[in-house]
Order: C-alpha cells, then sequence, then structure tokens
C-alpha cells in the first residue's frame, strides 16, 4: 500500500486495507476513536478478502464521506480473481450495509464536523 504517514491516497483517507503479497494489514490510527469491535470486524473484512481474492484490498472515505472499497493486484499476478472480487464487494455491501452507513455518518461527523442532527433528517 502506498500511502503517505496520514493515511492519505490522493484526497482520498484510507481507513483500512490488507496486502495479500506482504500479509499485512493497516489500520489508519486517525479513526482509533472508532470501537474496537468495529475495527475488529473491518480487519476480518480486509483479511478475508485478501485470502480470498488476492491483491490489496482498501477500504477508504471519499473526500464527501462515502465509503468505498478498492482492490488492485500486481500485473503478474495470476492467481489475482476480479471477478470474485466484484462479488464479494457487493456480498460485503449487502451482509454489513449497517456497519457501512454507521461509518459513514461517523466520518461526516467527527472528521468532516457536519451536524449529526441534519444528517439524521436526512435519513428520514
Amino acid at each position: 500500500m502506498d500511502m503517505s504517514e496520514t493515511g492519505k491516497l490522493g484526497e482520498k483517507i484510507v481507513l483500512c486495507g490488507a496486502n495479500a503479497y506482504e500479509q499485512k494489514y493497516y489500520f489508519n490510527p486517525r479513526f482509533s476513536k472508532i470501537p474496537q469491535s468495529v475495527q475488529d470486524e473491518l480487519h476480518i473484512i480486509c483479511v478475508l478478502f485478501t485470502r480470498e481474492v488476492g491483491g490489496i484490498f482498501t477500504i477508504v472515505f471519499e473526500e464527501d464521506g462515502t465509503l468505498a472499497f478498492e482492490t488492485n493486484a500486481a500485473d503478474d499476478d495470476l492467481l489475482y480473481d476480479e471477478i470474485s472480487s466484484g462479488l464479494l464487494i457487493a456480498e460485503i455491501k449487502r451482509n454489513r450495509q449497517e456497519l457501512l452507513e454507521s461509518l459513514t455518518l461517523y466520518y461526516r461527523v467527527f472528521i468532516l464536523g457536519e451536524d449529526v442532527s441534519a444528517l439524521l433528517e436526512e435519513e428520514d
């Protein structure tokens, strides 16, 4: 993963990620106030993804607070499964929807400084 110490990748901010090549997991310390149980769940999601598909998998926040999944592989990685990658991302989005929505809300309130009451009204 090519990140600065701030956990930024371009204008996106990396929340966490796993690298199958180096067998490493990264969690951005900027988000250390996220409950440990959520951090553990993110760790499991990332590591299981790279074990299943290979390559590098990151969960990032876009500038507007939207949560996004990014995956890529080395050019010479013949074992990387791009089809499974897409299917697994869709499964994560479906099965972990509440977690992902909570993380987006956390980011928008605590990082972007948006008004929580206005955000809750948007959901209604």
